[in-house]
């Protein structure tokens, strides 16, 4: 069986995909900074798990003995997160991604996929496919086009590079629950509040991805054998039938939430809207998506009311970013000699 490097491993998508592949059979190596905690610690003994903590800006290629294949999901995880530090943001989201391949492809690993976003069409108009000029409106949307040109270069016969342009995802992840996209968000908002904000309008274009297909796509370039099929190729990756503008989506809460109220609010800091075609993955690879925004909304409501998960700081990405950031700030400001104590 296949032995895995995922980058990344203890984030919202990378705590799933490591479970999955686990219960698969997969060797896997779980690389992450594990800024949310120790996200990967129910798993801590099963015997084809390493565990690193550490980060792709510096780890040596030591990790990368005997991996054949390299995941890397490792990100300043969204638009606004990644206009934070716009420094940080191109060092891991950039170079850190194009350093790990270069790490990789040197320690002789026949697979590296990289995790991209649809937020690097930006404002797009008609239906987009991989060849649409991108156009990217935030530091998280530049950072992955330029990191996707430079992998796709390092390709080879001997090193297959594979793009994925993921769609907005959503769904249940219980070791690293995020509230900050976009079906998650409403869901929490319709179950505490019963009520559901839409900003701009609600005309925007979101397409939707449930986060257990998100697996399955990852699993499926994995274990793709031929390479002219993946090699030196982006892919976007979702369903058309999940293409949805903002007002469709909160219209769908009502059926799962009695009493909801939408509010609708003219103005959106967030200009973002594509509607994208997914056609390319489906011909070529016949990946079809198994779950829908009902069953990712569903099993969130449960969750929330059996505690299973919670609403707290470190589910929204932003936030949590701010609060780590302004922290070291303070403790840098009272050390003497570098010390605390």
């Amino acid at each position: 069986m296949k032995k895995v490097l995922i980058a990344g491993a203890g984030g919202y998508l990378g705590t799933k995909l490591t479970k999955y592949l686990l219960a698969k059979g997969y060797e896997i190596i779980a690389l992450d900074r594990f800024f949310f905690g120790d996200t990967l610690s129910s798993l801590s003994q099963n015997k084809n798990l390493i565990i690193i903590k550490d980060d792709i800006r510096f780890i040596d290629d030591r990790a990368l003995k005997d991996v054949d294949v390299v995941v890397n999901l490792a990100a300043i995880s969204n638009d606004p997160a990644g206009d934070l530090n716009l420094k940080i943001t191109r060092e891991i989201n950039l170079e850190g991604a194009v350093r790990l391949a270069s790490l990789a492809k040197k320690k002789g690993v026949k697979k590296y996929i990289f995790s991209s976003s649809c937020s690097v069409y930006g404002v797009g108009e008609g239906e987009l496919v991989e060849e649409s000029r991108t156009a990217p409106v935030s530091e998280y949307g530049r950072s992955k086009v330029e990191a996707e040109t430079a992998l796709l270069a390092e390709a080879g016969e001997k090193f297959c590079v594979t793009v994925l342009r993921m769609a907005t995802l959503y769904g249940l992840s219980e070791s690293r629950m995020r509230f900050d996209l976009i079906i998650n968000v409403m869901t929490l908002h319709a179950w505490r509040d019963r009520k559901i904000y839409i900003m701009g309008g609600g005309k925007q274009w979101r397409p939707l991805l449930h986060i257990d297909d998100a697996v399955r796509a990852f699993e499926l370039i994995l274990m793709t054998r031929k390479l002219s099929l993946i090699n030196k190729r982006i892919f976007n990756v979702g369903s058309n039938s999940q293409n949805f503008q903002v007002f469709q989506i909160a219209n769908r809460f009502k059926k799962h939430f009695r009493d909801l109220s939408i509010e609708v609010a003219p103005g959106d800091p967030d200009p973002r809207s594509y509607k994208v075609n997914f056609d390319k993955i489906n011909k070529l690879l016949d990946f079809e998506v198994k779950k829908t925004i009902d069953d990712g909304i569903k099993e969130i409501k449960i969750a929330l009311e059996n505690g299973t998960i919670a609403d707290d700081l470190k589910t929204n990405t932003l936030k949590y970013y701010q609060y780590l950031m302004e922290s070291e700030m303070v403790l840098n400001s009272i050390k003497i000699r570098d010390r605390l104590f």
